[in-house]
């Protein structure tokens, strides 16, 4: 198995007044105290001021779109909110699900140590489809796709499956120096263009799966606001 990306690469620069970045593990999207931020790298690295959009949670990789400008910087996080950038993750489990495919719907609310949980009620759910095929055995692979926005939204669905992500052990996962959960495709229109990027994980049980060969999945795009919005964050 391959060493986790370390250092975040830029996968589309300076693209129509925004930028697409591959986020490592162990990287915030604003600096903390303690974990490198992307905002600031990216500033560095492009000389100009960049504008996050959206966000992933500290242990989760992939893309992630900062705008260049504020005129794009308005559009996209209007896009995000709206629920009109359409995304694809991966992950990965080592405990077998209850179902194999299907939805996670319920309301979100704050639990001890920093998680949340997963309520029986509808009143603001967090929604979530996804299915899932065996990687060998004891392994299984989710392909999840977000509806909704909703903090650790992906970490919460798949613990409530019964199959917590691996390397994610605030949920109950087993320990592994990577966190199994992957910002693998996004796509949206912008100024009537429409734009899809996906990049592959690194590292782990991931390395086995691109060997086998990642599913073949068109996000599509879509210009219509969603009906139940959220803050743009997925995982």
């Amino acid at each position: 198995m391959s060493e986790p990306l370390l250092q975040p690469r830029v996968l589309v620069e300076a693209a129509a007044g925004f930028c697409v970045v591959v986020k490592p593990s162990g990287w915030t999207v604003q600096r903390a105290e303690s974990n490198p931020g992307l905002v600031h790298w990216l500033r560095d690295e492009l000389g100009s001021m960049a504008y996050p959009v959206h966000r992933l949670d500290l242990g989760t990789t992939g893309l992630v779109v900062f705008a260049l400008t504020e005129a794009v910087n308005r559009e996209l996080s209007l896009a995000f909110a709206e629920r009109r950038v359409i995304k694809a993750y991966l992950a990965v489990s080592d405990q077998a699900p209850r179902k194999k495919q299907g939805w996670v719907r319920g309301d979100m609310a704050p639990s001890r140590r920093g998680q949340w949980k997963l309520l029986r009620s509808q009143n603001n759910p967090a929604v979530t489809s996804f299915t899932s095929l065996s990687l060998a055995p004891g392994i299984r692979g989710f392909v999840l796709h977000p509806k909704t926005g909703k903090t650790h939204q992906l970490r919460v669905a798949l613990k409530s499956l019964g199959s917590p992500i691996i390397g994610d052990q605030r949920y109950g996962g087993t320990p592994h120096p990577l966190m199994h959960l992957h910002a693998w495709q996004l796509s949206f229109v912008l100024a009537e263009q429409p734009y899809q990027f996906q990049v592959a994980p690194e590292g782990g049980w991931f390395d086995l799966w691109c060997e086998q060969g990642l599913p073949d999945v068109k996000l599509g795009v879509t210009k219509k606001p969603a009906e139940n919005k959220g803050a743009a964050a997925d995982d």
